[in-house]
């Protein structure tokens, strides 16, 4: 195996990647250079990285994290991120991905004392590697996500097994509805615009202009490669809804909602979702749709399986400074 190389700035990271991590041939959003590259610019603009790469014949590993203490790394993520993995390229089979992913580890053990993943899909594999490359590790659960799987229904099918009380919501608001819905898939300042105004109007807590401006780059990506759907609820011409999805490659991503909560009473976000599944299912022909992180309860009305997210916590016994947060956080792992 060629030796794992490890590098401390994106733009070292963006020329040895060569363009290989683009949407053209990574089809996972959260797996792609720019991904990691917004991300870290726009949230974690003070923070080191730390990029590790590893190849054989032709095959690559890739691990996109930062550090945020000396001696310490985590995964480029945070709440916008639906999940964080490894990235390979050159599709190797689990026997490779596990054989790069040792040799990345142990280059990571020589200078670091602390590893922190989340949000993670599989541990499986990952800790059987970060332990064998020399790691303590603890894995804990630590929220869900909640996705639908179309399995080739229409939007009248999957609508007709949503919960009634969903349903008789939609009928009572639907009819005669104030609200004028629009769908868009190429951003503008003006619509941009009324996406701020009905988030600083909505129940959540205001969105940072860090996050703000992540957001408005994704959006702008999105929006050149079509791939873009921001949805909104309109009374006389005021946004007071929105919904912003991606959809690529057959799957549909909710990134965010919000909505005026002046006009709670006419339900005009459960509106413009009914529109948005209809449209995602119907016309983009989804076969996923994936509402993100986090455990809300009006999701398990549209959604119909969730899966567990976990994060891994990896310590290098080789630094004494390790012993006691490794101990707590074991602890912490066995009482919940």
């Amino acid at each position: 195996m060629r030796a794992t190389r490890e590098y401390h700035s994106l733009d070292q990271a963006r020329q040895a990647v060569a363009g290989r991590l683009d949407s053209a041939r990574v089809p996972g959003l959260f797996d792609r250079f720019d991904w990691f590259s917004s991300l870290h610019h726009h949230c974690f603009p003070d923070m080191p990285v730390r990029i590790l790469h590893g190849q054989e014949d032709g095959r690559e590993g890739w691990l996109f994290l930062l550090s945020p203490a000396p001696r310490r790394a985590s995964a480029i993520a945070n709440w916008y991120s639906f999940r964080w993995a490894p990235v390979f390229l050159g599709a190797p089979d689990a026997a490779v991905q596990q054989k790069l992913t040792e040799a990345m580890a142990r280059q990571l053990l020589k200078s670091h004392a602390q590893i922190d993943l989340y949000p993670l899909e599989e541990t499986g594999p990952l800790v059987s590697v970060l332990r064998q490359a020399g790691w303590f590790t603890v894995q804990r659960p630590m929220g869900g996500r909640y996705l639908l799987d179309v399995n080739g229904r229409s939007f009248a099918d999957y609508w007709a097994e949503r919960p009634g009380k969903l349903r008789n919501l939609v009928r009572r608001k639907g009819r005669n509805s104030p609200y004028t819905l629009s769908i868009e898939s190429r951003l503008t300042d003006a619509l941009w615009r009324d996406y701020i105004d009905v988030h600083s109007r909505s129940w959540k807590q205001a969105e940072p202009d860090a996050g703000l401006d992540f957001l408005r780059d994704l959006a702008e990506r999105e929006s050149a490669a079509g791939t873009l759907r921001l949805g909104f609820a309109r009374i006389d011409g005021q946004a007071v809804a929105t919904q912003y999805w991606t959809v690529e490659h057959g799957v549909a991503l909710i990134h965010k909602l919000s909505h005026d909560s002046a006009h709670d009473g006419g339900s005009p976000g459960t509106l413009l979702s009914h529109r948005m599944f209809e449209q995602a299912i119907d016309q983009d022909r989804v076969s996923r749709i994936d509402y993100g992180t986090g455990d809300n309860g009006y999701k398990r009305d549209w959604m119909e399986r969730r899966i567990a997210l976990h994060r891994i916590d990896a310590f290098n016994p080789r630094y004494l400074s390790s012993w006691l947060p490794a101990a707590r956080t074991a602890i912490s792992a066995l009482v919940g």
